[in-house]
């Protein structure tokens, strides 16, 4: 089915005098369309460039690559929807940051829905946070083995006065997490840790089960974890995740029966 950005862009040229009559679309446009995001991602790959870097013209684009003005501001439309590529007007394009905020968005929408069958996809995202914590965990204890972290413990500090006072504390979760992650200066598991975390709290909320209950269990788990790491014990340390997703899957037990 031809988009309905193609056919305003083809009415624009018209109105503009560029064209003067609309020709028959060829029926693999959208095939057409696939291969010319194919081959700006080649182009990327192929010339090294990096987040930032600028893309040729449309105009360069369409010479280099073979292709149609059309195909290739649609490719990269869909590329910009997926942050592989970014439009600043009246600056051209560059390569986008190729973050997973368009997984991330997916996820959420994907979990929301299925919310109302079991929680099925945020227990799935609970099981990859888990999963990803011990498959680090000797890293991060030999990463952080001797080493003193005031910044973390401050982290802590505030999750511990924020749970005895009732209170939630998404936001120094993800700080606790996202702190321990960078000594192993891997952007790419940081991203994927914040990606499941950011999809984990924005459905957490929203369930039925009181989750008061939990806030101390869970600040006591950051602490030990921190201990832990500090210390060099890595058998602590897994005690310590384990403690940390015991309450998230008892509270996705409990919401589950109550659907």
């Amino acid at each position: 089915m031809l988009s309905d950005k193609y056919l305003q862009e083809v009415f624009t040229e018209m109105s503009q005098g560029k064209i003067q009559t609309i020709d028959p679309v060829p029926p693999n446009y959208e095939h057409r369309s696939k291969s010319t995001m194919n081959a700006v991602k080649s182009y990327i790959l192929e010339n090294g460039l990096k987040s930032g870097d600028p893309l040729p013209t449309e105009a360069k684009l369409c010479e280099t690559l073979g292709v149609s003005r059309s195909s290739v501001r649609e490719a990269l439309r869909k590329l910009e929807a997926l942050d592989i590529v970014t439009t600043r007007q009246g600056c051209g394009s560059f390569v986008g940051e190729m973050s997973m905020q368009p997984m991330v968005e997916t996820l959420i929408i994907r979990t929301a829905l299925q919310h109302s069958t079991g929680d099925t996809s945020l227990s799935e995202v609970v099981a990859i946070r888990r999963a990803l914590d011990l498959g680090i965990a000797s890293e991060i204890v030999t990463a952080m083995k001797g080493t003193e972290n005031p910044q973390i413990w401050a982290i802590v500090e505030t999750m511990t006065a924020k749970a005895k006072a009732g209170e939630t504390y998404f936001r120094e979760d993800i700080e606790f997490h996202s702190e321990m992650l960078r000594c192993l200066g891997n952007n790419l598991i940081q991203q994927l840790m914040s990606a499941m975390w950011l999809i984990h709290q924005t459905t957490i909320p929203k369930m039925k089960s009181n989750i008061d209950r939990e806030l101390k269990n869970t600040a006591g788990a950051h602490r030990k974890m921190l201990v832990a790491a500090e210390a060099g014990d890595l058998a602590s340390y897994i005690e310590a995740i384990e403690q940390h997703y015991a309450p998230l899957e008892q509270l996705l037990k409990v919401n589950q029966q109550q659907h």
